[in-house]
């Protein structure tokens, strides 16, 4: 804050990204806010920023990203600037911080030169933050904002063979989830937020299928199952109610529940995916929910599923994140390749050796 009272313009012309900062007056955006604003113009903007992220249905932890991201921004002070703590900033009328958040005046440059020790995805999630900040307050994001190139990694499958040892440690399990859970995860590629929040009711039997309400981006949609998910999940429901009964809410309709009576959450299925690792010999680091659920897709990718089919069954928004799966199937054809190339011939009788690659296959049933 200067001594005109005024956090976004100082009676020097400090230095900005092109060696001068514009005083609002000279530029005329003091009266520029958006007229969609108008109404919440002496209204704390973080708080109406926040209520805007939740009317969007955006999720708690894209929330506390966006959140973390928007703090340090606006705590970030040009040259001639005194600094204000985040009790000060968050506090500042939409209007006021509408000039705040101006990205012509250098702040976000400044920002900007802050982060430049984090890894490339962490200052892609960071910008997208505040675009949606900038964008919201009626702001573009100008055309020098570079946002830092990176390969994105292929999703992490599993083999032929770490597939097996993973289905000889599910039946081997003592824990009465294992099976379920692996199961309809590998028959149906479902996350595992969506996986924890299944209810009973959710399933239809009949028609082999099951409803996923709320998925990520609050989108429902509909998944597919076989009879031998049926089959195993027609032996978990015994132990479910005897769980259910004897916890702390026996009308409780989660499909899932601990031996505690209580629904599942996602890091109780880590913990027993890191067991069920450990059992079959796979790094933990391989083994993950997401490890199933991509299994799941590049199995129905080699049995001959095109993309938009697959892209239904996960529940992706765009087809450009279900495309990903087609690098995988190029990667695999190389590797299947180059395996063949140094492999021995067949012997006489027609038998071949087999390799010790770790080639992709579609997954089958757990039960079988």
């Amino acid at each position: 804050m200067n001594e005109r009272g005024d956090f976004g313009a100082t009676d020097v012309l400090a230095p900005g990204r092109m060696g001068r900062r514009f005083l609002p007056e000279e530029i005329g955006i003091e009266s520029s806010l958006p007229s969609r604003l108008s109404r919440l113009s002496e209204l704390p903007w973080h708080e109406c920023w926040i209520q805007q992220l939740r009317s969007e249905k955006k999720s708690p932890h894209t929330i506390r990203a966006y959140d973390v991201a928007a703090r340090s921004f606006s705590t970030t002070k040009l040259p001639g600037e005194v600094g204000m703590s985040w009790e000060e900033a968050s506090t500042v009328t939409v209007r006021s911080f509408h000039l705040i958040a101006d990205p012509n005046n250098g702040r976000m440059d400044a920002w900007m030169n802050k982060l430049g020790d984090l890894k490339p995805s962490t200052i892609n999630a960071k910008i997208a933050a505040l675009t949606h900040l900038l964008g919201w307050m009626g702001h573009i994001v100008p055309d020098w904002i570079q946002r830092p190139s990176r390969n994105r990694p292929l999703p992490k499958t599993l083999g032929r063979s770490e597939l097996g040892r993973l289905k000889r440690a599910v039946r081997e399990s003592e824990d009465p989830l294992a099976v379920p859970v692996s199961t309809l995860m590998l028959d149906t590629g479902l996350r595992v937020s969506e996986l924890c929040a299944l209810d009973i009711d959710d399933l239809d039997k009949d028609d082999l299928s099951a409803l996923v309400i709320g998925g990520k981006g609050e989108k429902d949609r509909t998944v597919l199952f076989t009879e031998s998910t049926v089959e195993v999940l027609d032996t978990w429901e015994p132990i479910r109610e005897r769980r259910i009964s004897n916890g702390p809410d026996p009308s409780l309709r989660a499909m899932f529940v601990s031996s505690r009576g209580r629904r599942i959450n996602p890091r109780s299925i880590q913990k027993m995916m890191d067991k069920l690792a450990d059992s079959a010999d796979i790094p933990q680091s391989r083994l993950s929910p997401h490890t199933l659920r991509h299994t799941f897709a590049t199995g129905l990718l080699e049995r001959g599923a095109d993309l938009v089919t697959i892209q239904r069954l996960l529940g992706h928004s765009s087809i450009a994140t279900t495309r990903v799966y087609l690098e995988i199937g190029d990667q695999t054809l190389r590797e299947i390749y180059h395996r063949a190339q140094r492999s021995p011939p067949a012997d006489e009788t027609g038998s071949e050796e087999s390799g010790n690659g770790e080639e992709p296959i579609a997954p089958e049933s757990i039960a079988e």
